[in-house]
């Protein structure tokens, strides 16, 4: 048996082992599903307005535009986990994929890319450089943690995985979605802007068999339950949406056509994906300031933003030391740092100071002769006259 990874507990799954899962599925209508990993509501203070609120819970997951996403697929003989089933038995199971399974997700990152947006994905080959770190453990289902929430998980735990074959046909949507999930998106079919009524006990039977297995907690997060208005992107609902489970008739009451024929999503990126995706992240070009002014220590700047704008600024030290950065004014931001290596940027640090009574600040030490990069978003800012940024 091999030694499990560092700080990775042993996990217990459903007595039905994957391949017997698979045998299953193949008797069945049911299809595998994404499953987030349930986060508690975040709770504001009492003088946080409604709209105020919407605005952070729109923006709270996003990257900055400009960001690379490093990824990295684990490659250890070690890399993997002890798993304990329900009939007593335990097995280890591997994170390490097949190179036709890194290859289905590589080309669904360049799609994303493709579409023209302010982000970038980049393969690295040491997990210490890596915000996204991929597993393939069979019978763990396909998930990810939901936009920056893959930073609060350290250099040897998983931040998506996929569970089943991606080189079957059709497979290159779910590591599409997966990554829209580490873009920040959440599931489409819980848009309360649907009107989406489940049949609830047909899903929760529909999702308890193979090859799911899903217990009614994690059925009701990731289908039945409606994302508050405050959290949903856009204006409408999109039954195309990549971020969109396709649902067998029988599962949905209403509306009608979906009941009659159940919901299947067309495929890949949908036209409303591509334009949400763009506007949340546009390129660097597009933003605020894209040619970067130099930000000089105990100099304030008015950043004048409104919401959703970014600003960017080069940081240039000219001695090695320890540097404070800060915004001021009434405002919610999030403020980030990267390090400029040779053309590539690694994120050093960054603060969120939204739906608090306080602003972004970081200290880290700086070297002479290093080239960083900060970038300023804006997600809510009554007074942009008063709103700035200093380093000292």
């Amino acid at each position: 048996m091999k030694e499990q990874q560092e700080n990775i507990p042993m996990r217990e799954l459903p007595v039905q082992k994957p391949n017997e899962a698979k045998k299953a599925q193949d008797r069945s209508i049911g299809r595998y599903f994404c499953a987030l990993h349930e986060r508690p509501a975040r709770v504001f203070a009492p003088g946080v307005t409604s709209g105020r609120q919407s605005l952070i819970n729109l923006l709270s997951n996003k990257w900055v535009s400009g960001t690379v996403l490093h990824y990295y697929f684990f490659d250890r003989d070690t890399d993997g986990q002890n798993v304990q089933f329900t009939d007593g038995t335990t097995e280890w199971f591997s994170w390490v994929g097949a190179e036709a399974q890194k290859e289905v997700v590589r080309a669904a990152s360049k799609i994303w890319e493709s579409v023209g947006i302010g982000i970038e994905f980049r393969e690295v080959f040491d997990r210490e450089d890596a915000e996204i770190r991929i597993g393939f453990m069979q019978g763990d289902g396909a998930w990810s943690w939901l936009g920056r929430e893959i930073l609060e998980h350290g250099p040897n735990i998983r931040t998506m995985n996929f569970g089943w074959d991606l080189t079957q046909r059709g497979e290159i949507d779910t590591a599409i979605h997966e990554i829209g999930h580490t873009l920040g998106f959440p599931h489409e079919h819980q848009n309360p802007k649907a009107g989406i009524i489940w049949d609830e006990e047909a899903v929760y039977e529909a999702l308890a068999q193979p090859p799911n297995n899903w217990d009614r907690d994690t059925t009701f997060w990731n289908i039945i339950r409606k994302l508050p208005s405050n959290e949903v992107e856009g204006t409408t609902w999109d039954p195309n949406s990549i971020m969109h489970y396709p649902f067998e008739k029988g599962l949905i009451k209403k509306p009608d056509e979906y009941a009659i024929n159940g919901l299947r999503p067309a495929g890949g990126l949908s036209a409303k994906d591509k334009s949400w995706v763009k506007t949340l992240y546009p390129t660097v070009h597009k933003t605020h300031n894209a040619v970067k002014e130099q930000l000089m220590p105990s100099q304030s700047v008015l950043l004048k933003l409104s919401a959703g704008d970014q600003r960017n600024f080069t940081v240039l030290p000219q001695e090695t030391r320890f540097y404070n950065f800060q915004t001021f004014g009434t405002s919610d931001s999030i403020m980030v740092l990267f390090e400029d290596e040779n053309g590539e940027l690694r994120y050093r640090t960054g603060d969120d100071d939204s739906g608090q009574d306080t602003n972004a600040f970081f200290k880290i030490k700086l070297i002479k002769g290093h080239k960083y990069l900060l970038r300023i978003r804006m997600y809510f800012n009554d007074r942009p006259q008063e709103t700035a940024v200093m380093m000292w």
